[in-house]
């Protein structure tokens, strides 16, 4: 029992010095939960509070680093994961033909017709990923498309369409007049850049894109 007062004395002690009860607990070889028992009514003075505040802030940003080099880790182990995978899958007519019609099935317009390919998104990766392998699984003719850039009143449509020319590689006279969306102007998108609506229009080509995806689906 001694032993114990003598350690409930240090604990008290080490408190009001500003130390923290994790600090605490491995000086005295005490469970934090002990050491929370024994100082619950410790009164502290205003620079022992700051110091334990400090410790509290450094430990919750070394987590917080921890947490960060753990997760930045993990992201480049499944970047790795990513680029090994692909290296391993050749790059074939066929190939890009399934490519394109997943891309087209998960985020084309299938609703309106089958004879006509609608492929509508803001981002510029899947724009030109569709794209992509649509001209290289089949013998598309570069005339047929067609862009319909959709933008909200803030853009600049000259700008925007020079954008989405490059990201598609398809020229800017082949582009139809912007479609200017409503905006009150106070949600701005900073980074937005519109959203393209490439139209390709083949009876044979759209089949085929629906016909591999749905076969794909079975």
């Amino acid at each position: 029992m001694r032993l114990k007062s003598i350690e409930k004395q240090q604990a008290i002690m080490l408190r009001k010095q500003g130390y923290s009860l994790y600090e605490i607990s491995i000086k005295l070889g005490i469970s934090k939960g002990t050491a929370s028992l024994w100082l619950k009514n410790t009164q502290l003075s205003d620079w022992a509070q700051k110091r334990i505040q400090k410790r509290r802030n450094e430990g919750s940003l070394k987590s917080q680093i921890t947490l960060n080099e753990r997760t930045h880790k993990r992201l480049t182990e499944a970047q790795d994961f990513a680029r090994k995978t692909l290296e391993n899958m050749p790059e074939t007519m066929n190939n890009s033909r399934l490519y394109c019609a997943l891309l087209y099935w998960c985020e084309g317009e299938k609703s309106k017709n089958d004879k006509s390919l609608f492929f509508t998104n803001s981002d510029p990766s899947l724009v030109r990923s569709f794209l992509k392998h649509l001209r290289k699984g089949y013998a598309v003719e570069e005339l047929k498309f067609r862009v319909c850039v959709h933008l909200h009143n803030y853009h600049d449509p000259d700008k925007q369409l020079i954008f989405w020319s490059k990201v598609t590689t398809i020229p800017l006279v082949q582009f139809t007049k912007p479609y200017l969306k409503k905006n009150s102007g106070k949600n701005i998108r900073i980074g937005y850049a519109g959203c393209a609506s490439v139209r390709y229009h083949d009876v044979r080509i759209a089949r085929q894109v629906h016909a591999v995806a749905r076969a794909f689906l079975e």
